[in-house]
């Protein structure tokens, strides 16, 4: 839990330091983005799983 935590600071740290210096987002501010990384992440996962790799 402290991993999440520190990473979701982490991340709303550098969204700050970004929008201060008017500069742009390191990725596309969509949902259908997020989902996507989202899903390659829940496909490492499940593959991990299946596979006990």
């Amino acid at each position: 839990m402290k991993d999440i935590l520190l990473s979701t600071f982490t991340g709303m740290v550098v969204g700050v330091i970004f929008t201060v210096f008017k500069l742009p987002l390191p990725a596309p501010p969509t949902l259908a983005s997020v989902m996507g990384v989202v899903g390659i992440f829940l496909g490492y996962i499940l593959v991990k799983f299946l596979f006990h790799m």
